[in-house]
């Protein structure tokens, strides 16, 4: 591990240039990337009272956008998806105790004793969860985690749609593979470690899309039929060739007592499952689906049916995309994401709540998108829906009103423009 002093000096020499331009999609964000590295060593430094020569190493777990597979992964289905150039940076090292300390900016302080590696009642929905439960997966992996001490700096929007948790998730399960684990533990190992954490500790119900993208990185086709074996495969292609700007829009719309919403949509799939039979939809033949569909609108009612319709087409739809985007057919990936946007409105309804139908903010956005648009590009809900985010892929030669048009709407800093990083969770600096 090298020290504060070191990587302070490296980066003002340039030597990490080319290591955060890739990270960062090119050069005039790798150059603010600098700063803030060079920034979140200082802060550790003030924070942990850690000298120039203090060990210490810097961890990056991207935010990521979905872009096929709208709430296909908690049914095993499949989803393409790409981790993003904002992220959660960290700078951390090992602490000598059996305590993880770690401060974020703009959070509260947390501090987790390994010696209870169980859930803790106390600490449900918080970060202190995901960080016990992460560590509590690289014990049953056979390692023994050790207390460090990290400050975690983020530039993922809380609440935009681009998965924080995941990534946060993921920063922790990096942090403690390279620490702790000699870097022995895979990607897609770090994805089941974070969406255990949020199950188990955190308690929220969440597949396993986010962390898998956000650990993975690049766009990735991933089928989850085997939840505890996903197949993941890397879809080559060069979103920037495109003439499109990938644009996350965040609605205003606050996440709050949204969790019954989230919760249902799971629960419907699955109330159609097992009145056939089945665990969960991809075990489900279409076509037996289909043939009960008079008794299962009566025995469920009829959102559910609906929501059980779009999973067997979304989660062939999420396929598609990505073969279209590995044959170079983008105009026929564009089509397929308004199809995805389509079916996830009218068949998922997961773009306003019933229980406030006053704050319809994402088919307001979705409506001014399409309309700036004039039928070009493709606008869909982004993530799980009902508030949060819009994902628009926007023709370059209309992003500036585009982003002008919907900053109108909603205010300054609203609409994101981002690039697909090519690498997932990591260790930026050793």
């Amino acid at each position: 591990m090298t020290t504060c002093k070191t990587i302070l000096k490296s980066l003002a020499a340039g030597t990490y240039d080319q290591r955060l331009e890739r990270l960062c999609c090119g050069a005039p964000m790798a150059a603010a990337q600098r700063e803030r590295i060079a920034g979140a060593v200082r802060r550790y430094q003030e924070l942990f009272s850690a000298g120039p020569d203090a060990p210490a190493a810097v961890f990056s777990g991207p935010g990521r956008t979905e872009i096929g597979g709208n709430h296909t992964d908690h049914q095993h289905g499949r989803v393409l998806c790409a981790s993003v150039n904002m992220d959660m940076l960290a700078v951390a090292a090992p602490n000598g105790t059996e305590t993880i300390r770690v401060r974020s900016e703009g959070y509260p302080d947390l501090a987790v004793d390994l010696s209870v590696l169980t859930p803790v009642a106390a600490e449900a929905e918080t970060s202190a969860a995901l960080v016990r439960g992460v560590a509590a997966g690289v014990a049953e992996k056979g390692y023994t985690p050790r207390g460090f001490d990290a400050y975690v700096t983020s530039n993922v929007p809380a609440g935009s749609g681009l998965s924080s948790s995941a990534a946060y998730e993921v920063l922790m399960g990096v942090i403690l593979n390279h620490l702790f684990c000699g870097g022995t533990l895979s990607a897609v190992t770090l994805a089941q470690l974070g969406q255990a954490a949020e199950n188990r500790f955190f308690g929220k119900p969440c597949g396993l899309m986010d962390q898998t993208a956000s650990a993975v990185g690049g766009a990735v086709s991933i089928d989850f039929q085997d939840p505890a074996a996903p197949v993941v495969r890397r879809v080559d292609f060069d979103f920037s060739a495109a003439g499109h700007a990938l644009c996350i829009i965040d609605s205003g719309a606050d996440h709050a007592d949204l969790t019954a919403e989230y919760a249902a949509i799971p629960g419907e799939m699955k109330a159609v499952a097992a009145a056939l039979g089945k665990t969960v939809l991809r075990e489900v033949d279409e076509a037996e689906f289909r043939a009960h569909i008079p008794a299962l609108r009566k025995a469920l009612g009829d959102r559910a049916i609906l929501r059980a319709m779009h999973f067997f087409s979304e989660d062939r739809r999420a396929a598609e995309e990505a073969e279209a985007l590995e044959q170079g057919d983008f105009d026929r990936f564009l089509a397929l994401v308004r199809a995805s946007g389509l079916s996830s409105a009218l068949r998922l309804e997961n773009t306003w709540a019933a229980a406030d139908p006053r704050q319809q903010a994402i088919p307001v956005v979705l409506a001014q998108a399409e309309e700036l648009l004039g039928g070009r590009g493709a606008v869909r809900v982004h993530g799980g829906g009902f508030a949060g985010t819009v994902q628009a892929f926007v023709p370059n030669d209309l992003l500036p009103s585009f982003r002008l048009g919907m900053e109108a709407l909603l205010g300054p800093g609203m609409c994101h423009v981002l690039s697909i990083r090519p690498e997932g969770g990591c260790t930026v600096i050793g």
